[in-house]
């Protein structure tokens, strides 16, 4: 029998248009990242995911990092009880400035 997924993987609006700005040769590598670190254990804290201090980005409550030199960020929130991840953001991460849909990402 095959793995089946235990969290649905749901995308905000504002998230697709982040990734829209992201180079199409990079789309793969994120939804890759995506599917395999958050649709089975998204709560868990590992090197490249951990959970946010607030104030966040979109008020995220977790953080992915994936993609080359792990230079996008994936800001998302979990509901366990629906056992639903939402992606709310996707960033771009240059050096200490991270931007959404091309905008830098003022704290």
């Amino acid at each position: 029998m095959a793995n089946r997924r235990q969290f649905a993987v749901l995308f905000a609006p504002e998230a697709v248009e982040h990734l829209d700005t992201i180079a199409r040769s990079h789309h793969r590598a994120i939804e890759e990242a995506i599917d395999e670190q958050l649709a089975y254990t998204p709560e868990t804290a590992t090197r490249n995911r951990k959970p946010l201090e607030q104030p966040a980005p979109y008020g995220a409550t977790w953080e992915l990092r994936c993609g080359p030199q792990n230079r996008f960020r994936v800001f998302y929130e979990v509901d366990g009880v629906q056992r639903t991840v939402f992606v709310l953001a996707i960033g771009v991460k240059d050096r200490n400035r991270l931007y959404f849909g091309g905008e830098e990402f003022e704290t």
